[in-house]
């Protein structure tokens, strides 16, 4: 499996887990807020998804995935979840493997 293969399938799970968080609280997740970065890198997955999609610019690499009959009134009623630790990780790989070897 390829690094963006192995990415998505963290960001499918990452998005999955808040829809089913929400649907555990008795919600139905309907809308997904999503920063522009957040878009860029799921657009593939989110297409698939049965959520109303807003772009919010300020979100950055975050989203929130919310059931849009109770936002605002429960905070309860939406989850926040970014792209970001998912970034960082691809980056320090990168590094990592571009290192000089180290000779004893």
């Amino acid at each position: 499996m390829g690094k963006k293969e192995e990415f998505l399938d963290q960001l499918i799970e990452l998005i999955n887990t808040a829809i089913r968080e929400l649907e555990e609280e008795g919600l139905s997740p309907d809308i997904l807020l999503a920063g522009s970065e957040f878009l860029k890198y799921s657009l593939d997955i989110i297409e698939g998804l049965s959520l109303s999609v807003y772009e919010i610019k300020e979100l950055g690499n975050d989203a929130i995935i919310a059931d849009s009959k109770y936002i605002g009134q429960l905070k309860k009623a939406s989850r926040r979840i970014s792209i970001e630790p998912l970034l960082q990780e691809e980056e320090w790989e990168e590094i990592l493997k571009n290192l000089p070897e180290i000779e004893d």
